[in-house]
């Protein structure tokens, strides 16, 4: 009896923490809301702002470099659309190396350009992969602006 009630005091502690804990957000820079009738200033880098018209063409993402290999991926862009992933670069350092990336590779790209965007689920058995290739994407379709 009594070990029942030490467990369900602690299953309620925990569930009690557990909905307590708040998102990580990041802060924005202070006065950031766009004001009526002045136009943003460009980016430091020439990349165009998040939500502003997404700029069409290919769109190279960072290499990500992972226990395995670097990962890294082109991404074209139409009207704010992903329309193709390109690998440029996967593991491939021994044969298992090939052989993961022969089969997450094209299961990673098919399912990207289901969803148009870098949101989408790793491959089993292929973890760190999936990893950088979503993170390269992503950083690609950063650039786009998409």
């Amino acid at each position: 009896m009594r070990r029942a009630v030490v467990t369900a005091a602690s299953t309620s502690t925990l569930i009690v923490l557990l909905l307590a804990l708040k998102p990580h957000h990041t802060a924005g820079p202070v006065g950031d809301a766009a004001q009526p009738g002045v136009a943003p200033a460009p980016t430091p880098t020439g990349r165009p702002h998040k939500g502003a018209h997404p700029a069409d063409g290919t769109f190279t993402g960072a290499p990500i470099r992972t226990t395995y290999g670097t990962v890294q991926v082109a991404a074209t862009v139409k009207a704010g659309t992903l329309t193709a992933v390109k690998v440029l670069r996967a593991p491939s350092g021994n044969g298992r190396d090939r052989e993961i990336a022969g089969y997450a590779v094209p299961r990673l790209t098919q399912e990207a350009l289901s969803v148009h965007s870098a949101h989408i689920d790793a491959v089993s058995g292929a973890s760190y992969t999936s990893a950088g290739y979503i993170r390269s994407l992503q950083s690609a379709l950063d650039r786009a602006g998409v």
